[in-house]
């Protein structure tokens, strides 16, 4: 009855046209606002998904590393008690060094990755590959895939050169300030390809074999930088951490993806929520046009207010006549924006209306992605916005007194 009551006073023609206007207006700046905060949202989400899908080609669903130092020891039977936990799909062993190489007069700083054969099954890395093909060698006759940013700065065309790269990297175990020539290592390696994923890592690794690695940088027995793990479940990475740590002992830090990226995740994570905060302000303050117009309605219904008290109507029934009036209007309003932002996301996927300038990006216009989740925060902040606007405006309604004359 409520609402029967708020939808006749809304539909009806008022005495003043100035309430139809102001009315009108407070509607339209709540669906530009709910239109304003979807369309934020989603480019958030948009921007999030495709960060999240570059960063999860490099790095795998478990990093298993060295709670203290750079290396880890993994023996046989460590490796064979992994193999056998359940929902683990694949596991790649890892050695890392830091290198120089150089290719003539030109010379990079970078982390010489040396992984396995199993690493593409663990990682994206090969799908990256951009020119050439992701062929790493063996410990005699490396081959490098190198990132896009460590071919450009050695100038060379990686899936052409013939040439080799010359090496430069410390041996584990020597004393570099007794014979600092002995400590350091040389060797030469043969460029296969360029990945392509993400500048923070296509201007410092280069990939290679797994045992060259190994052998340049001096590494032990059974010596490691790392292991890393792909599952068959990634939403059970979690639970297959904890069996993985049982198995190694605490001396092993076990990570998931989000972990290897907290930083990243919690930094995208608390932009959308401040952006989220500062529009729902923006749209509180569009909101007090609301607050007007409803005032402005108890004015003009001041004779029903009246004639519904001398029926009996209590304060707290004519109060929630107008808080219902508001509702209706945040309703229609939420509803409508949210209708438009979803059409404007619609054409952005499709026709891609809005372009990414610069042209140095994996993609050339804006990411969107709707989440079911965002349209029911957005509308519930938007009701609970217009029920704040109505408060004051149904509380003047409700204690108008009863002051019938003919």
């Amino acid at each position: 009855m409520n609402f029967l009551f708020a939808w006749r006073y809304f539909k009806a023609k008022k005495s003043t046209n100035a309430i139809n206007i102001i009315s009108w207006v407070s509607m339209t700046a709540i669906v530009v606002g709910t239109a304003s905060l979807i369309l934020v949202l989603s480019v958030f989400n948009g921007f999030e998904d495709l960060v999240k899908s570059l960063y999860s080609s490099f790095y795998p669903d478990l990093r298993v590393s060295p709670r203290s130092g750079k290396t880890i020891t993994l023996t046989p039977d460590q490796l064979q008690q992994l193999t056998a936990l359940p929902g683990i799909h694949s596991m790649s062993l890892v050695a890392e060094s830091e290198a120089l190489i150089r290719n003539g007069d030109q010379q990079s700083k970078v982390s010489l990755k040396g992984v396995d054969s199993n690493f593409v099954k663990v990682t994206r890395i090969a799908d990256k590959t951009m020119k050439g093909k992701f062929q790493l060698g063996d410990s005699d006759h490396p081959l490098a895939i190198l990132g896009s940013g460590i071919e450009n700065a050695l100038g060379v065309e990686a899936e052409r050169e013939i040439v080799p790269l010359s090496v430069y990297l410390f041996k584990r175990g020597n004393d570099l300030a007794t014979d600092p020539m002995s400590s350091i290592s040389n060797a030469y390696i043969s460029s296969a390809g360029t990945f392509v994923i993400q500048q923070e890592f296509d201007d410092k690794y280069v990939i290679t074999n797994l045992d060259f690695v190994r052998r340049v940088a001096g590494f032990g027995p059974d010596e490691y930088s790392g292991l890393e793990l792909s599952v068959d479940d990634p939403l059970l990475a979690a639970q297959r951490k904890e069996e993985v740590q049982q198995v190694l002992g605490q001396g092993y830090s076990v990570q998931t993806r989000y972990e290897q990226n907290q930083s990243l995740y919690t930094v995208m994570r608390t932009e959308k929520w401040v952006i989220y905060v500062v529009l729902t302000l923006i749209l509180a303050v569009a909101a007090f046009n609301m607050v007007g117009a409803l005032t402005m309605l108890v004015w003009e219904k001041q004779k029903d207010i009246h004639v519904l008290k001398a029926l009996g109507a209590n304060n707290s029934y004519i109060q929630r006549i107008f808080l219902s009036e508001g509702l209706l209007l945040g309703s229609l309003g939420g509803g409508l924006g949210i209708l438009v932002a979803a059409i404007i996301c619609w054409l952005q996927i499709r026709y891609k209306l809005v372009p990414l300038q610069g042209g140095s990006f994996l993609i050339d216009y804006y990411p969107v992605k709707l989440v079911a989740t965002d349209f029911v925060l957005v509308l519930s902040t938007i009701l609970v916005v217009a029920l704040l606007a109505s408060w004051f405006p149904s509380r003047k309604a409700a204690r108008e007194p009863i002051e019938l004359r003919s």
